[in-house]
């Protein structure tokens, strides 16, 4: 599952994005994975793991509510979630 969202530029801000991608990882539990940066720029990867897909979900969500608050876009979206 996975969901790309940016942040228009305002004035002289460059253009923000941030994708936000929840996998299984190869021994049972889940990975939220989180990759932001400038449009263009560098970037910066987080990893969070988590033993059960309830837990995962809820942070992906969590996370991809914050963000909205905080201005960003949903720009794509893919996958189906992980229940």
């Amino acid at each position: 599952m996975r969901v790309f969202l940016q942040q228009l530029p305002g004035g002289a801000d460059p253009a923000r994005y941030l994708q936000l991608t929840l996998q299984p990882d190869l021994f049972g539990g889940w990975e939220l994975l989180r990759e932001s940066g400038v449009v263009g720029g560098a970037s910066k990867l987080r990893r969070e793991l988590f033993l059960q897909v309830e837990e995962a979900y809820s942070a992906f969500e969590k996370a991809r509510d914050a963000e909205l608050k905080r201005g960003y876009q949903i720009t794509y979206t893919s996958g189906v979630p992980p229940r």
